[in-house]
C-alpha cells in the first residue's frame, strides 16, 4: 500500500513539473489595438524588413571610409650571387629588403558622396520597413473587421432564423386548424433550410477569418485569439478634409518618402559618377633594409589615369537615366495615392450615409412591415407571400447595415494606408 501511494505521489509531482513548466497561454485580440501591437513586436516579416533597415544603416560609415593601406614587402638578392652565402628568405640574409606601405586618397568628396549615397539607401530601406508595416497593420485592420462583420452577420443570421422558425410554426397552427394551405408551411420549412446553408457558411467565412488572422500575427504560439468586441470608432468629419489629407499623403505617405529617398541616393550616384573623371591618389613611403639596418628611404605617389572616357560616358547616361526613372516613378506613385485617396473617401461618405439612412429608415420600418405582417398573417388577413417578402427585406436591410458598417473600416484602413498614420 505505502509503495502505490508513493508511486502516485510522484506521479502527481511530475504532472504538476510539467504544468508548471508550460507556458501560460497568452490571451489577445477583442480590439484591433491589441492585435497590432503583437504583430508590431512578433511578426517575422516586419522584423525582417526591421533587419534589412538596420543593415543599410551599418554600411552608411563604412561607404566613406578610406580604403585598407597596403603593405608590400620585397625581398631582393635571394640568391645572394657574388657571395659565399647561399640563398636565404631571411630579410637580414638577402642583399636588400624593401617595405612599401601605401594608401589610396580618393580625390576631393568622393567619399562624402559615397556616404551619401550609402545614407540614402538607408532612408529607402527605412521607408521600406514602415510602408510593409503599415501594409501589414491595413491586413489586420481588414481582416479584423471583416471576422467583426462575420460575426455580427451571424448573430442576424441567428435572429432572422428565429423569425423564420416563427413563422413556419404560425403556418403549421394555421394549417392545422384548416385556416391555411400546406404550401405555406413546406414555403417556411424550405426558407428556413436556406437559412440554415446561409449561416454555415457565415460560420466558416468566420472561422477563415480568424485562421487568416493568426497568420497575419505570423501564426504565433501559446496565443489564444479573442473575437473582436467591436469596431474602430470612425474620426470625426473635420480629420478627413480632402486637402489636409492630401498634404499628409504628400509628406507621410511610406511609398513617396522611399521614393523621394531614392530620388536623393539617385542623384547623389551622379554626382559620384561624374567625380569619377577625376583620378585618385596613392601615397607611400618605402624604408629599405640592408642586413641589419635601414640604408635608404623611398617615397612614392600613384595616380590612375582616367583614360576610358567611352565608359565613363556611358556609365554617367546610367546615372542620368537612373534618376529620371526614379522621378517618374514618383510622380506616377503620387497620382495613383491622390487617386485612391479621393476614391476611398468618397466610399467612406457613402458608406456612411448609408448606414444612416438604414439605421434611421429602412431598418426601423422593415421592422414594423414585418411585426404587422405577422399580426395580420395570424389573423388571416395578409398572405404568407406578404409575411415572407417583409422577412426578406428585415434580411436585405440588416445585411444592407453590416455591408455598410464593413465598408466604412475598409476605406479608413485604406485612407490611413496612404497617409501613413492613424487618423
Amino acid at each position: 500500500m505505502a509503495s502505490h501511494l508513493a508511486r502516485l505521489a510522484t506521479l502527481l509531482a511530475v504532472a504538476a513539473t510539467n504544468a508548471w513548466a508550460q507556458p501560460a497561454e497568452q490571451l489577445i485580440g477583442g480590439h484591433v489595438e491589441s492585435l497590432l501591437e503583437f504583430a508590431r513586436a512578433r511578426h517575422p516579416e516586419f522584423a525582417a524588413l526591421r533587419a534589412e533597415a538596420d543593415a543599410a544603416a551599418a554600411r552608411v560609415e563604412p561607404a566613406g571610409a578610406l580604403p585598407d593601406p597596403v603593405l608590400r614587402t620585397e625581398l631582393r638578392d635571394v640568391t645572394n650571387a657574388g657571395s659565399d652565402a647561399g640563398t636565404n628568405l631571411l630579410p637580414s640574409r638577402v642583399g636588400s629588403t624593401r617595405y612599401a606601405i601605401s594608401q589610396t586618397l580618393p580625390w576631393f568628396g568622393k567619399r562624402d558622396l559615397r556616404r551619401e549615397v550609402a545614407g540614402a539607401g538607408a532612408a529607402e530601406a527605412q521607408a521600406r520597413a514602415r510602408a510593409g508595416w503599415m501594409d501589414l497593420a491595413t491586413r489586420i485592420k481588414l481582416t479584423y473587421a471583416q471576422h467583426h462583420v462575420h460575426l455580427l452577420s451571424i448573430r442576424y443570421a441567428q435572429e432572422n432564423l428565429d423569425l423564420m422558425r416563427r413563422v413556419a410554426e404560425i403556418a403549421r397552427v394555421r394549417y392545422a386548424g384548416g385556416l391555411g394551405g400546406q404550401q405555406d408551411a413546406l414555403r417556411a420549412e424550405a426558407e428556413i433550410t436556406a437559412m440554415q446553408t446561409d449561416l454555415v457558411m457565415l460560420e466558416g467565412e468566420s472561422a477563415q477569418a480568424s485562421a487568416r488572422m493568426r497568420a497575419l500575427l505570423g501564426r504565433p504560439d501559446n496565443v489564444q485569439l479573442r473575437p473582436p468586441d467591436h469596431l474602430r470608432t470612425l474620426p470625426p468629419a473635420a480629420r478627413l478634409d480632402a486637402v489636409a489629407l492630401e498634404e499628409r499623403l504628400r509628406a507621410n505617405n511610406p511609398q513617396l518618402v522611399a521614393d523621394d529617398a531614392r530620388i536623393a541616393g539617385a542623384e547623389k550616384g551622379r554626382d559620384l559618377v561624374q567625380r569619377n573623371r577625376y583620378p585618385d591618389v596613392s601615397l607611400g613611403v618605402a624604408p629599405i633594409q640592408s642586413r641589419n639596418r635601414v640604408s635608404e628611404w623611398e617615397l612614392m605617389f600613384e595616380i590612375n589615369i582616367p583614360l576610358q572616357q567611352g565608359s565613363r560616358r556611358e556609365q554617367e547616361r546610367e546615372a542620368d537615366l537612373t534618376l529620371e526613372a526614379a522621378r517618374l516613378r514618383r510622380q506616377g506613385n503620387l497620382n495613383q495615392s491622390l487617386s485612391d485617396l479621393s476614391e476611398s473617401l468618397a466610399g467612406l461618405e457613402v458608406a456612411r450615409r448609408l448606414e444612416t439612412l438604414v439605421n434611421t429608415s429602412l431598418l426601423p420600418q422593415a421592422e414594423l412591415n414585418l411585426n404587422a405582417a405577422l399580426a395580420g398573417y395570424e389573423n388571416g388577413r395578409i398572405d404568407f407571400a406578404t409575411v415572407l417578402d417583409a422577412h426578406r427585406q428585415l434580411r436585405r436591410a440588416r445585411l444592407d447595415l453590416v455591408k455598410a458598417r464593413a465598408d466604412q473600416q475598409v476605406r479608413l484602413a485604406e485612407i490611413e494606408k496612404m497617409v501613413g498614420e492613424e487618423l
